[in-house]
């Protein structure tokens, strides 16, 4: 006779069968959870990751767009040249003949901020942003023809071009002193050999050797690491790291000192966070092999008027951070240019100057730039000097 399982007995089994169901369950559950907390702890780097590749670019975009009117100088307008293209222009003093500054590569006219204010005591000077450097934004699109089309844009014919726009459009007298520091040299040889007439005094300092890439190490040198230095700085200006890096102090600007003006600092600061400016630097250095081509052979076309007195201002390097030997190769390539194209210029030596000069020696540039230029184009008189002097 079949006995009857007692309720007991049937809830207690059923209570095995439901733990043994369930059993399988609780040994997911942890694991279920970790995969949870791991997803998690991704999702949380991943905003981390997002914040600090789009917050930086954002808030330096944001920051350029307030400094972009903040921060031009006072003094200083915006001159329509024609062609969608305005430059600023930044004038101080009286008198004539005007000095006009074109400084050197990859830098903006606050690169002559002592040495203007020095000249400005005597004449009237005057210098310029070039495209796409400083507050002389480039134009995003030109569709015009002339010579914007025959140069390529950061070479020294279009600059020339546009230089020549600017006298005519703000109409700066002439004939005028035209200094220009290397990039700025080439610029002013192209301009008076074609413009001879707008030019009584040319003042090259550093200018560069037309031949100075001919050098395998040099060349090495300009495109295998300068090049790519400066390629570096525009992606760190894109992406907000330089505002971060000034912010933190690990970034300077190159002109620093006790007589620096705040507004002249922050304008720095702008430029370095500025990828526009940074980027129109790595064309300047880029393009300036074929700078030195078109005014080699400017050169060779048309020399320079007899009219035009020329005065070449050397350091003892080209740069003192450079090896010996890259020096070496520019001060020869120098001398033999020099002696070749202006065998009569007015050579000026500056003991322990290199090509940061202009800012980091303003005074002494000054000072013989006064007796070189200005007081020979007032007077008509032997130009002198109190430091190493010699003619070629």
């Amino acid at each position: 006779m079949l006995r009857k399982r007692t309720l007991g007995q049937d809830t207690k089994n059923e209570n095995v069968k439901l733990d043994t169901k369930k059993a399988p369950e609780s040994s997911e559950g942890p694991h279920r959870e970790s995969k949870k907390t791991l997803w998690s702890r991704v999702c949380n780097v991943g905003k981390v990751i997002l914040l600090i590749i789009f917050i930086p670019p954002f808030l330096n975009y944001a920051s350029l767009q307030r400094e972009t009117v903040l921060l031009v100088p006072k003094e200083g307008i915006s001159v329509d040249i024609g062609l969608g293209q305005k430059i600023h222009l930044l004038c101080k003093g009286q008198g004539q003949p005007v000095v006009l500054l074109d400084a050197p590569t990859g830098m903006s006219s606050d690169a002559w901020f002592h040495i203007q204010e020095d000249i400005s005591q005597t004449t009237k000077v005057c210098s310029y942003d070039r495209v796409g450097l400083g507050f002389s934004k480039r134009a995003f699109q030109n569709d015009t023809t002339g010579m914007e089309r025959v140069w390529r844009v950061s070479t020294t014919g279009r600059m020339v071009d546009d230089l020549h726009r600017l006298i005519k459009a703000a109409k700066i007298a002439t004939p005028l002193i035209l200094v220009g520091s290397e990039l700025g040299s080439l610029n002013g040889r192209f301009y008076s050999h074609i413009h001879n007439m707008e030019v009584s005094d040319l003042v090259l300092i550093d200018p560069i050797p037309e031949d100075v890439f001919e050098d395998d190490q040099w060349h090495q040198y300009w495109y295998s690491q300068l090049v790519p230095s400066l390629q570096a700085m525009q992606f760190s200006a894109a992406t907000g790291l330089s505002r971060i890096f000034i912010i933190l102090g690990w970034m300077h600007p190159a002109i620093e000192g006790e007589n620096v003006s705040e507004d002249l600092i922050q304008r720095q600061k702008f430029c370095l966070s500025n990828p526009s400016h940074q980027s129109s630097a790595v064309d300047e250095h880029f393009f300036l092999n074929e700078s030195v081509s078109q005014v080699r052979e400017l050169s060779r076309f048309k020399p320079l008027s007899s009219i035009t007195s020329v005065s070449v201002i050397t350091g003892d390097y080209f740069d003192a951070q450079l090896p010996p030997h890259l020096n070496k190769v520019v001060a020869e390539r120098q001398k033999r240019f020099l002696e070749q194209s202006y065998p009569s210029a007015t050579r000026v030596h500056v003991p322990g100057a290199d090509r940061k000069m202009v800012y980091k020696k303003p005074s002494a540039i000054g000072t013989m730039f006064l007796q070189l230029g200005c007081s020979a184009a007032f007077a008509g008189g032997k130009m002198k000097t109190s430091v190493n002097t010699e003619s070629s």
